[in-house]
């Protein structure tokens, strides 16, 4: 099996870009695990099998646990997540089902985020989930081997 479009057949400045917001949410004040959270959460969501796969081995590497990341589909119930990571995995949920999200729900989430973090956080936060929502568009179409990612 082969990707549609592999890494090196991309347009110059393709991943450049991409790795530049990357960049940007590693030093944005965003935890490790913050951005871990967020990026399995939305790549469960999407149902993209090769972000799950490389974003489950980071995060493990990064020293989270198995409970956290195989809980995550029942974070509302779970009690191993604080209340400011159910916060954002919330926004997380809200926003990358956003076409089924009503702008009452955005707003709820919105609410629910200022709670505990600043304007400035909540705007990186949002732009993290941004950024593992193009992810997932991008693994997803070009055909990316689920399980084929080996972290550095």
């Amino acid at each position: 099996m082969n990707p549609r479009i592999s890494y090196q057949e991309s347009p110059q400045g393709f991943y450049k870009a991409m790795y530049a917001v990357e960049n940007y949410l590693n030093n944005s004040g965003l935890t490790h695990t913050e951005i871990h959270l967020i990026k399995v959460r939305a790549s469960q969501i999407n149902g993209c099998g090769y972000c799950l796969d490389m974003h489950h081995k980071d995060a493990l590497k990064a020293g989270e646990t198995m409970d956290r990341l195989y809980l995550l589909p029942a974070w509302e119930e779970s009690p191993c997540y604080t209340d400011e990571e159910k916060a954002m995995l919330n926004l997380t949920d809200v926003l990358t089902r956003i076409a089924d999200s009503t702008p009452q729900q955005v707003e709820q989430a919105f609410d629910r985020m200022t709670k505990y973090f600043s304007k400035e956080k909540i705007a990186n936060t949002v732009l993290a989930i941004c950024q593992i929502n193009s992810w997932n568009r991008i693994a997803i179409s070009f055909g990316n081997i689920p399980g084929s990612y080996q972290p550095k």
